[in-house]
């Protein structure tokens, strides 16, 4: 039986420290930075992608008009409330892994997604995340055993403690799955 992998694309923070606006929204070569994001989840061997969104959902699902969205209507609480909509909707869809990745990281290849799915489905590992010079990026995949503990995960704060516990590090050649955009100068570091 084969397994159905589906992407939750994590896009519904504020963005505090970025200055002058919604850092989903700024752009990289004229695509907005969540949509280069969406863009590399559907380039990828992922089944389904769904991004979650919440502060200014409206502005953040025009640019995604060929990626399906639900709504976190907590997010002020922080990244774990999009974390437990996400599982949400792993667990309504079915998929027995899920691939999380970050609104804010529009430099991943989709090669860094696949080699992540494609560990965890010949390997049998349950979390893999990829790593760039031996440093662990994201997105991570989560199989379907640890939904229960993510969902119970609370604040600002994703899986990253189950990753460094029980995770699979994959090598990959993308500094992508390490550059995320957090502020205006983090674009100008990463050459865009």
């Amino acid at each position: 039986m084969s397994s159905k992998i589906g992407a939750a694309l994590l896009a519904a923070g504020q963005g505090e420290r970025f200055a002058s606006g919604n850092k989903l929204l700024a752009t990289v070569d004229g695509s907005a930075i969540v949509a280069r994001a969406a863009a590399t989840l559907r380039a990828s061997t992922v089944d389904e992608t769904v991004a979650v969104l919440g502060h200014d959902d409206d502005r953040v699902r025009e640019t995604l008009p060929a990626t399906e969205t639900v709504l976190n209507e907590r997010y002020h609480e922080g990244q774990s409330t999009s974390v437990t909509r996400a599982v949400a909707v792993a667990r309504e869809r079915g998929w027995d892994g899920t691939v999380f990745m970050l609104g804010d990281m529009p430099f991943v290849d989709p090669e860094s997604v696949d080699a992540v799915v494609e560990t965890y489905l010949d390997e049998g590992e349950t979390i893999c995340a990829p790593a760039y010079e031996g440093k662990r990026g994201n997105p991570a995949l989560f199989d379907s055993r640890h939904y229960e503990t993510l969902a119970a995960v609370t604040g600002d704060t994703g899986g990253r403690s189950l990753i460094e516990a029980e995770g699979t590090l994959v090598a990959v050649e993308d500094p992508g799955v390490r550059q995320d955009v957090d502020c205006r100068a983090d674009l100008e570091r990463y050459g865009h």
